[in-house]
This record gives structure tokens, C-alpha cells and sequence, in this order.
């Protein structure tokens, strides 16, 4: 039997609210704009000012040409500008799994429904057209913000990973991983359509 391959090259994805460009250096400018010096504070390397977002960028570009990861840009299509970022990461095609993470947003456009959006399209995108089976997310221990919100986007909590990572700042990080597979994604799909409709 013949199985799906799961391909995870760069693409684009419009939503109604937020588009997904594949990232490039282009975009630092702009990011550089929305960026603050607490923005990325849970990633293991954090990006603080231009000069680290600008190596954010390029590593995130040389995951890509390893065929680690697929990082995008967030396109605010109201205003036509780059708010933040995001990505496919850990990309296993052979097992058809990949995580989403790496994602950042300027304050003034938290809370609005760009995340829900692009939390969408890029589910959608995974389990649609690219065949995956298992969409996974991880998060520091810390961080209550992004494991209420993947709760709330319907992702099961699987359980940590303890000493998982050591941070810039030389803490030991607690990982917690949550997971989508493809016979939940209707119905996660769903309840995240009608969120967005419902402004």
C-alpha cells in the first residue's frame, strides 16, 4: 500500500484576517518594529532586540534549507504588515508528524483572532495537504498563556518533559507537549471556524 508523502515545502496561506509569507530576510525590518525585549522570553534562545531577531531569522532559514522546518511570516492583511512569526518545526515526513511553534505576535495584535487564524491554516494545511497524522506543540512549564491557549485550541496535554532544555540564561526548562492527531482535526476544526466567526 502506497502512503501519502507529507510534503512541507514553503508555501503560502491566506486566511481572511492574516496571511502566512514564507519568511526571509526581508521581513527583519519590519518584525525589528513589532519586536520587545519580552516577546520571545520563553524560547530557549530568545531574541530581545534587532540584532538577535536578525540571527532568529537565519537560523530559522538555515532549518528550512536542512528540511527541518517551514518558518512564516504573519501578514496583517488589514495594515499589509509583518506582526510576527511562526512555524513548522521538527519536520519527520517518513512518520508524518510535525510540531508548531516558534510563534511570536506584537502586543497591539494579541488577542485578536490573527493566532486563531493562523492556528487554522496551518492545522488545515498539515492534515489536509500535507497528509500529516500528528501535529504536536511544546512549551515551557512556565509559560500559562500558551498552555491555556493550546487547551483552548483543543490540543491534549501529554505530559511534560523535565530538564528538556537549557535556556540562554542557563535554567533548566520543564517542557510540556500537547498534540493534535488526524481523527480529532475535524472537530477541532470546526469549534476553531465557528470562534472565528463569532469575532
Amino acid at each position: 500500500m502506497d502512503m501519502p508523502v507529507m510534503d512541507m515545502r514553503p508555501v503560502t496561506l491566506e486566511g481572511r484576517n492574516v496571511r502566512l509569507e514564507p519568511l526571509s530576510p526581508d521581513h527583519h525590518e519590519q518584525l525589528a518594529q513589532v519586536l520587545d525585549s519580552t516577546l520571545l522570553q520563553w524560547f530557549s534562545k530568545p531574541a530581545t532586540n534587532a540584532e538577535e531577531l536578525r540571527e532568529f531569522i537565519g537560523s530559522a532559514l538555515d532549518e528550512q534549507r536542512r528540511g527541518r522546518s517551514t518558518p512564516f511570516v504573519m501578514i496583517d492583511r488589514t495594515s499589509g504588515r509583518a506582526i510576527g512569526s511562526t512555524r513548522f518545526a521538527n519536520i519527520d515526513a517518513g512518520n508524518r508528524r510535525a510540531e508548531i511553534g516558534w510563534t511570536w505576535i506584537g502586543r497591539v495584535w494579541q488577542r485578536t483572532a490573527i493566532n486563531t487564524e493562523a492556528k487554522l491554516l496551518m492545522l488545515e494545511h498539515a492534515f489536509e495537504h500535507c497528509a500529516a497524522i500528528r501535529v504536536e506543540f511544546k512549551t515551557d512549564s512556565r509559560n500559562t498563556q500558551s498552555r491555556a491557549a493550546l487547551a483552548r485550541l483543543g490540543a491534549t496535554e501529554e505530559g511534560y518533559f523535565r530538564n528538556h532544555m537549557v535556556t540562554a540564561s542557563g535554567r533548566y526548562r520543564h517542557s510540556v507537549w500537547f498534540s493534535i492527531i488526524d481523527s480529532e482535526w475535524p472537530l477541532i476544526k470546526q469549534r476553531l471556524q465557528c470562534r472565528l466567526a463569532e469575532g
